[in-house]
């Protein structure tokens, strides 16, 4: 009700009353002041009134003001997520594609200086690998009170380094230390050696136990180790690969990456069933058009390597490169051999009774079976490890791709397998001079080998196949 009407209504109110009041004989003065106060008491309710309304409008107005700024923000910021989102997987493609092709390059270029860079390069690559795996247990507060925890971490690792290098260079290479009177006696006792290394870190382990803090050095300990057993270990069957001959290193890393490329495009195409929890993304779909196109591509990978005695035969000199070149005698599965087929596949298929090719297709397809039905799951062991940390990678060594264990995680259990099946299926067991002459400097004492010197000469003379004038001749040149 307005305050004209209000005034309104009681003007009406106070007549009524004054013509009652005549009639009742009341006096006039009475009810005219009477009046007067009603009037007042509406007016100063419609004051209030229009006041409170005045003020509940500029509160809603205060109110609405920042709301709509606030929404306005909003709404920026979400279309600015957005840009950013729509850009993210673009940048992050770009990022990811240029160094792939870095790190392509790098490998090339790695395997065409040689051997022995090959060799640091898987050395720099397990230390990585390491250092990132050890990462992700280590409580920085905790170790800050425990200086001697990465110290001892660290130092194990180099003690194993030590063995499984020196395993690997002594068996390989040990034609190039019998005659070295200084390194001799390292390569005759390095496992004892190693040995007594391990038990110095042990026991400087042991004296840097701390009360109240041994659950967490006990668990640092073992996660070392287990970390060494998985990286190192098998890491030194890789660099045994290596020396057998640049094949048997190149060929599993390649099915390995081509599995990886081939499973994610056929389970992009096909996939439609999830293979393992872990691992949501991978489908069963994936997994097995990955194996077939891995088949496929990894024999004419196989193909052409066949062709350069750089890749299949074996080192025994390090300072190989592609530039020096490498020959030898190739492994009896590189060299084509002519297989008979049944007469009833010969009249049922109408394919030629006799086929010829090198036996290393066979091998080949039993590497790709496993490169791509169980290597991967050396992938889903790091993605389960990554999920009991709650971690999307294990680095950001490399721009787009996270770290080097996110790179190399099926790569090591592969290399592991072809070391096996390689030195029980493949390799071929024949002694070399280097291996008789190291078995005479390791077993027999000086009068012994004296004594065989002297026979064997004796025998050549007998046979005809040298004079004793030409072996005085050799002596001669020799002390000259």
């Amino acid at each position: 009700m307005s305050l004209g009407s209000e005034i309104h209504y009681s003007a009406n109110i106070a007549l009524s009353k004054k013509q009652f009041g005549y009639a009742f004989g009341c006096s006039e003065s009475y009810r005219t002041k009477r009046e007067l106060n009603r009037i007042q008491m509406a007016r100063k309710r419609s004051v209030k009134k229009s006041l409170a309304e005045k003020e509940n409008q500029e509160e809603s107005s205060k109110l609405t003001i920042p709301s709509m700024k606030k929404d306005g923000q909003s709404e920026l910021t979400t279309k600015a997520k957005k840009a950013l989102n729509s850009r993210k997987p673009s940048q992050n493609f770009i990022t990811r594609t240029v160094w792939t092709l870095i790190m392509i390059a790098m490998f090339f270029s790695v395997l065409a200086m040689g051997h022995f860079w090959v060799v640091v390069l898987v050395t720099l690559i397990q230390i990585g690998v390491y250092k990132e795996v050890i990462a992700i247990a280590s409580v920085p507060s905790r170790e800050k009170d425990l200086p001697w925890t990465k110290f001892v971490n660290w130092y194990f690792l180099m003690t194993t380094l030590y063995y499984a290098y020196g395993e690997s260079i002594f068996t390989y290479f040990h034609h190039l230390f019998v005659n070295d009177s200084y390194v001799l006696p390292l390569v005759s006792h390095h496992r004892f050696i190693s040995f007594m290394l391990y038990i110095m870190g042990f026991v400087l382990f042991v004296a840097s136990l701390q009360k109240g803090k041994y659950k967490f050095q006990f668990s640092q300990f073992c996660w070392t180790h287990m970390t060494l057993l998985l990286v190192v270990g098998q890491a030194h069957f890789i660099i045994n690969n290596i020396f057998e001959g640049l094949f048997w290193f190149f060929v599993p890393v390649c099915y390995v990456v081509c599995n990886d490329v081939f499973a994610y495009l056929c389970g992009k195409m096909f996939g439609k069933h999830p293979l393992i929890e872990v691992s949501p993304k991978k489908t069963i779909e994936g997994f097995l058009g990955g194996w077939l196109c891995t088949v496929v591509v990894g024999s004419l990978i196989t193909f052409i390597l066949m062709q350069f005695d750089y890749f299949i035969c074996p080192s025994r000199d390090l300072s190989t490169s592609v530039f020096t070149g490498l020959t030898c005698t190739p492994n009896s599965v590189f060299v084509p051999h002519t297989y008979s087929v049944p007469t009833s596949l010969v009249q049922y298929l109408h394919i030629p009774e006799a086929v010829t090719f090198a036996p290393i297709y066979f091998h080949l397809a039993v590497f790709a079976t496993f490169s791509s039905l169980v290597a991967p799951f050396g992938g889903f062991f790091a993605s389960g490890l990554k999920r009991a940390f709650k971690i999307k990678d294990f680095g950001d060594s490399i721009p787009g791709h996270g770290g080097l264990t996110d790179r190399v995680d099926c790569q090591f259990l592969n290399g592991v397998f072809v070391y096996m099946y390689f030195q029980s299926f493949i390799a071929e067991k024949n002694s070399s001079t280097s291996d008789i002459l190291d078995t005479a400097i390791a077993t027999l004492t000086t009068p012994e080998q004296l004594r065989l010197l002297e026979d064997f000469q004796n025998y050549l003379v007998d046979q005809g196949k040298i004079t004793a004038d030409a072996i005085c001749n050799r002596i001669l040149k020799g002390n000259r």
